[in-house]
């Protein structure tokens, strides 16, 4: 009889428990959720493949249902406490067998068939329901949230309120909640069922998003939660993270090669490297103090910024070239009050920013040669957001004079201001794209001050044609200020960067 010496019958038990469908195969990490497996005993064994590049998940399972009193799918989970949202597009793969098999987002006290639950589930035949089970082994529930095959889909967690909000990509999300107890401990991810045991189906889920959003003791402009520097594809919709960290960064701005991305963090500039995923300091000599509002030239050659000075913290405005500078070069005076700098002209003679003047903040320019600053709106309300189209025939600006920040738009010399955009939310900092044909901008949502730009909200962000047109919604997200603050467009023209935040302590 041979023997065995102890490391070899340990790497055989290691291989027979890596085999596919074993249960450390599938007890295994996934992108940002903890394990994945199947629950209830279905059939036939569910399975995930993650794809780094594009951050994907293609998901497979069976099961004969998710209702009544028991359930059998398959579930990618991470344990998550007390308040929450996960978000994600979801897509099936295939006509499918069933039309009632679902895919979806589910938050879980245990890991048993019959445990309690609230889920997003969107169905094959476009059905689309918060589905709930109160008790252990109870009836499961459904409210119908009326939004008929959505690509987009988020449950969110405030205390014991769920929130199940659903889109179709480029509409706003509908919504629809209901008090659900729960541990404040559950397990929650993604998951799918295809309503028959014999069948197997696939679905991908993209975008997906575990935000963890501030504590109640949150304090505004003092304490922080963490950002996602995110690139995405603004036909398709498909994001993907390139950096995390656990503090604030904010407003990335794409090189013109590029190649890099800079952003702010902690008052200082960073240039971002796309293709290692590795930030560094750039260079702005004293200027260390600077706020979000940072801008490149057309020509890719200069930068300027806002860098507060003095005791009084003045935002002032310097330039100084794209690879940096010990000395960058003073605009504005801080004798003039805050200058908020958001865009160059085309020709790279003048600056454009929000200025506090004659105590109330109007769009200004400045001609960098002479330093003669010159008013182009003069409204008792914020105007903000000022930017150049590429061509130099218009400018682009948010202004809150019609009672809910708006976009707006005017000639370079302050004549024809028209409202641009009309529906019921707030609407700052609009970015016209390299080739003159898109605009995208942040809206906040119709609760808030209109006056302000707050971090850590629910916002969308928009896209409508230069030539105007009916705005679409392309990202759904946890953001805000800093999220996309300055020009942000990818020299193609195809491309967005952004920030949205979470916390990652």
């Amino acid at each position: 009889m041979t023997h065995r010496k102890p490391k070899q019958i340990l790497f055989l038990f290691m291989l027979i428990l890596l085999q596919p469908g074993s249960l450390l195969a599938q007890l295994q990490p996934v992108g940002m959720f903890d394990h994945h497996e199947d629950i209830g005993g279905p059939k036939i064994k569910g399975s995930v493949m993650y794809d780094k590049n594009d951050q994907t998940y293609t998901v497979s399972g069976g099961g004969v249902n998710m209702w009544a009193t028991s359930d059998q799918f398959h579930f990618l989970w991470k344990k998550i406490k007390g308040d929450f949202m996960i978000t994600a597009t979801v897509r099936f793969i295939g006509k499918g067998t069933d039309p009632h098999r679902k895919i979806g987002i589910i938050a879980r006290e245990k890991l048993t068939a019959d445990s309690k639950y609230a889920d997003a589930c969107v169905h094959g035949d476009g059905l689309t329901s918060l589905q709930f089970r109160n008790a252990d082994a109870g009836q499961t529930e459904q409210i119908v949230v009326p939004s008929f095959h959505p690509t987009d889909i988020e449950l969110q967690r405030v205390g014991n309120t769920f929130t199940f909000s659903a889109a179709t990509f480029g509409e706003n999300y509908k919504s629809v909640a209901k008090e659900i107890t729960l541990n404040d401990e559950v397990y929650a991810g993604i998951f799918i069922c295809s309503h028959n045991g014999d069948v197997m189906e696939k679905a991908v889920f993209s975008n997906v998003r575990i935000i963890i959003p501030p504590g109640k003791d949150y304090r505004p402009y003092r304490d922080y939660i963490g950002s996602h520097i995110e690139i995405m594809d603004v036909q398709t919709g498909l994001r993907r993270i390139v950096y995390s960290a656990p503090n604030s960064l904010q407003a990335p701005n794409w090189t013109n090669d590029g190649k890099y991305l800079i952003y702010n963090s902690d008052g200082l500039l960073y240039k971002f490297d796309i293709a290692t995923g590795k930030p560094s300091v750039l260079n702005s000599g004293f200027a260390k103090s600077n706020n979000n509002d940072h801008v490149i030239s057309f020509d890719g050659k200069q930068m300027a910024i806002s860098h507060h000075v003095g005791e009084k913290r003045i935002s002032t405005i310097f330039t100084l070239p794209i690879t940096g500078s010990d000395n960058p070069i003073k605009i504005t005076s801080e004798d003039s009050g805050h200058s908020y700098l958001h865009g160059w002209s085309p020709d790279g003679k003048k600056l454009i920013f929000t200025g506090q003047r004659n105590n109330q903040f109007d769009i200004w320019t400045i001609d960098i040669a002479t330093k003669k600053e010159t008013a182009l709106t003069n409204s008792p309300v914020l105007d903000d957001g000022p930017e150049y189209t590429p061509d130099g025939k218009w400018i682009y600006f948010n202004s809150v004079r019609t009672g809910t920040m708006k976009l707006w738009r005017m000639k370079p010399d302050g004549s024809n201001q028209e409202q641009v955009t009309f529906d019921e939310y707030n609407d700052w900092f609009p970015h016209i794209s390299p080739d003159g044909r898109w605009i995208v901008y942040i809206a906040f949502p119709k609760d808030i001050d209109p006056s302000d730009h707050p971090f850590y909200k629910k916002v969308y962000l928009k896209l409508m044609p230069a030539g105007g047109g009916v705005p679409r919604t392309i990202a759904y997200l946890f953001g805000g200020q800093g999220t996309i603050n300055v020009p942000s467009w990818s020299p193609d023209s195809k491309r967005i960067a952004f920030v949205s935040n979470t916390q990652l302590r």
